[in-house]
């Protein structure tokens, strides 16, 4: 009975390093505007390039029924070494600083605040390099869609 648990833990240990090490690195230097398109698009996500008045790229798309957009950053030839998830929503004012700092009190992963006229928006940070993987970046993405599911349903009940 030992020998197979010691047999079996060996395996699971192989299985363990194997992953560890096979994790697909981000290119140096980060990613493209394309690059994250094709990395959404992968996974059943839309990807829409957008190109802002001012000339940056970023990209629409959308978790849960709800809209979300990503803003590139810390680019150098068309490599970026971080992006911003972030949303806007219309609430016509109906939330307050006072009650967006009720949600940024309670929350570890992205930031919650009011524009001008009251509207909350929600963004957060994703560094790509130096040293990311596609598994970090899934992670992040994971992290991402839970976050904006947890503020959309904070905005309809505010």
């Amino acid at each position: 009975m030992r020998a197979q648990l010691l047999a079996c833990a060996a395996a699971v240990a192989v299985a363990v390093g194997a992953t560890a090490t096979s994790a697909k690195d981000l290119p140096a230097g980060g990613l493209t505007v394309e690059e994250v398109a094709q990395w959404l698009q992968a996974d059943g996500y839309q990807a829409k390039i957008v190109t802002e008045k001012n000339g940056a790229k970023t990209i629409t798309s959308s978790s849960g029924g709800v809209n979300f957009h990503i803003g590139f950053y810390d680019c150098r030839s068309e490599r970026c070494a971080s992006l911003q998830f972030f949303a806007g929503f219309d609430t016509h004012g109906a939330l307050n600083p006072v009650k967006m700092n009720e949600w940024n009190h309670t929350k570890r992963w992205a930031r919650g605040y009011v524009d001008q006229v009251d509207d909350p928006w929600i963004e957060m940070d994703v560094d790509l390099s130096p040293g990311g993987t596609y598994d970090i970046l899934n992670d992040e993405f994971a992290i991402w869609r839970n976050v904006l599911g947890d503020f959309s349903r904070f905005i309809r009940s505010s």
